[in-house]
């Protein structure tokens, strides 16, 4: 990681990103916690993973 530079992690991105939040809780409670598990870190990874996850079922 570059020096100054910070990754948020699955709950900062859901104190700090309303889209991210509504997102999350609008999910299966299942697919919460894969998402917890797998600690995503932006909106855009966790669509990805919510899509990956819908393609294997």
């Amino acid at each position: 990681m570059k020096e100054g530079s910070y990754q948020l992690g699955l709950s900062d991105l859901l104190d700090q990103d309303i889209s991210s939040y509504e997102y999350f809780y609008s999910l299966p409670a299942k697919t919460q916690q894969k998402i917890v598990a797998r600690d995503i870190r932006s909106f855009e990874e966790m669509q990805d993973y919510v899509r990956h996850l819908e393609e294997d079922t």
